[in-house]
């Protein structure tokens, strides 16, 4: 049940031999979510060990190349390799009509349905849910419409003190009830309080994707106290006004961006070409929100609930 987030590429605009754009596989309480598909994604996939036939989730921020040049290509070797479960696709109005037109212009259509969910870009709005987590999309500030998408575990339930179970005779049948905070009462009728049988449940987990957009001072509104955010952070302040031209955020806005949300752990990404040298991000932001890293291609970056305030890189 840890939250693992693979980077499959985290640069901007242009790919190039060991810089891919945007596209991450998300995993949260067993969940899976593919986030962004640029070009080249369904190699990335393979590169890192993620087999194509996990993805039942794509998620697509909004109509810039860098962000979605991968999905046909992605969706072609689905069919070719006989898939034949369905696909839920969460993206802007006209991915549907994209996708529709290159299938039309190849002559060939997919073995398996897509089930398209359209973008709300006004308002914070609800994609998925399940027992277990909860999915939404948020509004940012980008020179096209675009979101942010917000992945969150529910309330988990308390540990049972396993000495309890043996020393009350505690019944199977019983134990779900008590770890989902209900008192419990014993043969004789007497009642035990919950807090005396469990103990505190784990803290649930979250992860905010705040791709393409100028800083956003209502994030809060979205946004509150996520164990991770990756945020974009395509210019360091040497290019501020460009950022501020082209509806980026710089490495020292992003940091305030997440010490204002109280995120736990801030992962930056999204880099501009021109940069060689990353370590000017790391000077920008770090001062700022000490518990910042850099986004990488091909690397892990993990979250357990034993120690839900730290991040592992694989």
């Amino acid at each position: 049940m840890n939250l693992e987030l693979v980077i499959l590429g985290c640069h901007s605009a242009i790919p190039s031999i060991n810089r891919n754009p945007t596209s991450q596989f998300l995993t949260i309480h067993s969940r899976q979510f593919l986030i962004d598909c640029g070009e080249g994604t369904q190699v990335r996939l393979r590169e890192n060990g993620i087999g194509l036939g996990r993805i039942n989730h794509i998620l697509i921020s909004h109509l810039h190349g860098d962000h979605f040049f991968g999905l046909t290509p992605l969706l072609s070797s689905l069919h070719l390799l006989g898939r034949n479960k369905e696909i839920h696709i969460y993206g802007p109005h006209g991915l549907k009509d994209i996708i529709n037109l290159q299938m039309k212009a190849q002559g060939s259509w997919l073995s398996y349905p897509l089930i398209f969910h359209e973008l709300d870009f006004t308002k914070k709005s609800q994609l998925y849910e399940d027992d277990k987590i909860i999915v939404h999309s948020f509004p940012v500030k980008h020179r096209i419409a675009c979101c942010g998408f917000l992945f969150e575990e529910k309330a988990l339930p308390r540990n049972i003190i396993g000495e309890k179970i043996k020393e009350l005779s505690i019944p199977f049948l019983d134990i779900k009830g008590i770890k989902n905070g209900n008192d419990w009462e014993d043969e004789n009728g007497k009642t035990h309080n919950n807090h005396s049988l469990t103990t505190k449940a784990p803290e649930s987990l979250s992860y905010a994707f705040c791709t393409d957009t100028l800083p956003l001072e209502n994030l809060q509104d979205y946004v509150y106290n996520p164990s991770l955010l990756y945020h974009e952070a395509t210019f360091t302040n040497k290019h501020k006004d460009r950022a501020k031209q082209t509806h980026h955020s710089t490495a020292e806005q992003a940091a305030n961006i997440a010490k204002g949300i109280k995120a736990g752990n801030l992962i930056l990404g999204h880099f501009s070409t021109r940069y060689l040298d990353y370590s000017d991000f790391l000077l920008e932001s770090k001062p700022i929100f000490p518990k910042v890293y850099l986004a990488k291609d091909g690397t892990k970056y993990c979250i357990k609930h034993q120690n839900p305030k730290s991040l592992e890189i694989e």
